[in-house]
């Protein structure tokens, strides 16, 4: 089976550099969790660039993308 990467613009990876290093509070909160693995072992990946969109967190293996959105 061939296979498949995301396409994304080139143009959009330092804004998610620069995404990841002003993360907001419920962004952090949430990464704590995601990295240390405590869920289902799973590996996310933060700030991920997909198509024209920068993702919150992505996870290749369950294909599973989270956005959080703000309130102000």
């Amino acid at each position: 089976m061939a296979r498949r990467f995301e396409r994304y613009n080139n143009w959009l990876t330092p804004l998610a550099k620069a995404n990841r290093k002003r993360m907001t509070k419920a962004e952090c909160l949430l990464w704590i969790e995601l990295k240390s693995k405590q869920i289902e072992k799973i590996r996310f990946n933060r700030q991920k660039p997909i198509g024209n969109f920068i993702i919150d967190f992505y996870s290749k293996e369950l294909k599973l993308a989270i956005d959080i959105q703000y309130l102000i």
